[in-house]
């Protein structure tokens, strides 16, 4: 194996797939830079583009045949000028066109309003041009998924001294909602019921004292640095029935959660 390869170890229910991570050197926008490219063995036989920009990263992933693979960068506020370049990368990388895929998914949110605007509207743009269909994924969901745990309360945070909130059971490889997703404060996140839950997502990693104790011993484990990846979000949509995709681009939308993007003076 490459030096700078790792194998990573998977549960996804009862099927157990693997993962090799391998640094290349790739360009995007005319600057040098390391990418990275994730391939897991899965059983689906589907050809899936994803990205997501969500967040201050921006990725994209190719879903061939039970095969992904992902590059990753910190765009900060880039999204908009790396996203195309990285998608065209990937495709070369694997030798396709994008006329050859079957479908297209993207980060839906909730996260950055800049962000997902972004993203839904490169799927839009690239579906509308192609034919091709194309679904949004949860974020929450993409971050649940990275875990090995059957229950998972994923926290994000929304700033203004909140986080976008939901739960997820895995269910014969599929995961159930038990919390639905909402935007609160830490100390008034949704109830779980039972216990052996882990957390994960950026709200934990800022409001872990909060949220440890509004879950007390149901929160078995946090797991820290845990934020939407584009090659969940491919995995994801490779689950889906062919009737959840849109055939009519216009129809994919961001899913904000939050109506808006600051505080008043007077909420300060």
């Amino acid at each position: 194996m490459h030096a700078n390869s790792r194998t990573i170890g998977i549960v996804t229910g009862n099927n157990r797939y693997s993962a090799r991570r391998e640094r290349r050197s790739g360009i995007a926008s005319g600057i040098a830079q390391p990418h990275f490219i994730f391939r897991y063995d899965i059983s689906f036989t589907l050809k899936i583009l994803a990205f997501d920009t969500s967040t201050e990263y921006c990725s994209a992933a190719l879903f061939i045949d039970g095969e992904i693979s992902q590059t990753e960068t910190l765009a900060v506020r880039r999204h908009s000028e790396l996203l195309l370049p990285m998608v065209q990368a990937i495709l070369a990388d694997a030798g396709l066109r994008l006329g050859k895929i079957d479908g297209l998914a993207f980060g839906a949110g909730p996260g950055s309003f800049t962000g997902l605007r972004i993203a839904c509207g490169v799927a839009q743009g690239l579906a509308f041009a192609t034919g091709l269909p194309v679904i949004g994924i949860s974020t929450l969901e993409a971050v649940a998924q990275q875990e090995l745990h059957d229950n998972i309360v994923v926290a994000m945070d929304a700033r203004m001294g909140e986080i976008y909130h939901a739960a997820f059971v895995r269910e014969a490889d599929h995961w159930q909602v038990a919390s639905k997703p909402v935007l609160c404060q830490p100390q008034h996140a949704p109830g779980v019921s039972g216990s052996q839950w882990i957390g994960c997502g950026s709200g934990f990693d800022i409001y872990a004292n909060a949220l440890s104790e509004r879950y007390g011993q149901q929160l078995t484990h946090i797991q820290y640095g845990c934020y939407p990846h584009a090659r969940e979000i491919a995995a994801l949509a490779a689950t889906r029935d062919i009737s959840d995709f849109h055939a009519d681009p216009s129809l994919a939308a961001p899913i904000y959660i939050r109506n808006k993007v600051a505080l008043k003076e007077s909420e300060r």
